[in-house]
């Protein structure tokens, strides 16, 4: 039997969000870091440069489905009887970059739109909200800050068929159970006949996957790296950068790319805030990011537990992405 007196009192710091989660991922005997932790605003602009590098094909492949299909896609969505109006939802929007296509069919189809744009990070939905409603007259924009992987809050319906967009294929970065948690939940908050609009990323060749994460200008080095700057930002941490390097990995078990932070060197790191000193061995790594690769049939059971019911599909012709539409049943 423990006193109260000799139960250890976590620092402050530790038992808020951030603080709390690099707490328990540095403590862990396998040290991870959450890929949330990633999107600060400089984090946020560090991966719209990734998704502009020759080797990530996955928001140009994307963005070009889009490009091809929008019509489609919101006409699919809208349903019978044609004149129903669609509210959308973006679950981590960013910069609402591809979306703008999805928002430009939809006032084509219906004039004015709502359009609920759900970040963790404020500065891209600044940009997005901006410039939406400058070039597309019609839309709506109401931002809101909230990290939509912890809960997701009630949607506005007003009246109209809701579609959650959650492209990207942000899903993969979720263990297979927590994509299906996740999935529910949102479920859980649309009416039998709202859409969900998911964009995945398919298992392909593992040396396209790898240069994808691990790209020759180092771009995704720096996003990754940059959880540790903001470690010492936010939380008083002394992490030397130059003594981690970054590395991808394809997990062939899994279906998925995993992206480390692996210690040069044998070391250990204050992180003042937490009252933490944390210890690496020579080639240990901070596992930061898993990014799950589907099949179609993977998909199709994802859906199918958390309580859709898959209504179409689109992909590029090499078949590497697709962006699935289904129902709430």
């Amino acid at each position: 039997m423990h006193s109260l007196s000799s139960i250890p009192v976590l620092p402050e710091a530790a038992q808020a969000p951030v603080g709390a989660e690099v707490f328990i991922g540095l403590t862990s005997r396998l040290k991870t870091l959450s890929p949330w932790l990633f999107y600060d605003a400089e984090g946020s602009k560090l991966f719209e440069a990734i998704t502009e590098l020759p080797e990530y094909y996955l928001t140009r492949t994307e963005r070009g489905i889009l490009a091809q299909h929008a019509d489609e896609i919101i006409a699919a969505a809208a349903g019978k009887p044609s004149a129903q109006p669609l509210t959308m939802i973006e679950l981590g929007a960013g910069t609402a970059a591809k979306t703008g296509l999805l928002l430009e069919a939809a006032v084509r189809r219906q004039e004015k739109v709502d359009y609920l744009a759900i970040d963790v990070s404020e500065s891209p939905l600044i940009v997005a909200k901006e410039r939406i409603e400058r070039e597309i007259p019609g839309v709506a924009v109401t931002p809101r800050v909230a990290d939509y992987t912890t809960g997701v809050a009630d949607f506005p319906a007003n009246g109209k068929r809701r579609m959650v967009v959650y492209i990207g294929s942000s899903i993969g970065n979720f263990e297979p159970t927590h994509a299906v948690k996740l999935l529910r939940d949102v479920r859980a908050h649309l009416s039998s006949g709202d859409r969900l609009l998911l964009g995945v990323d398919r298992v392909k060749e593992r040396s396209v996957l790898l240069r994808a994460y691990d790209d020759a200008a180092e771009v995704t080095a720096a996003f990754n790296k940059n959880v540790l700057k903001r470690i010492n930002r936010e939380l008083g941490g002394n992490f030397n950068l130059r003594l981690f390097r970054h590395r991808a990995r394809w997990n062939d078990e899994h279906a998925r790319i995993e992206m480390h932070l692996e210690s040069l060197i044998a070391q250990q790191v204050r992180i003042e805030a937490l009252e933490l000193d944390v210890r690496f061995a020579r080639g240990e790594t901070i596992h930061t990011e898993n990014s799950y690769k589907f099949t179609a049939q993977a998909v199709e059971s994802m859906l199918e537990q958390a309580g859709f019911g898959l209504t179409q599909c689109w992909t590029d012709e090499r078949e590497w992405f697709g962006v699935y539409l289904a129902a709430a049943a």
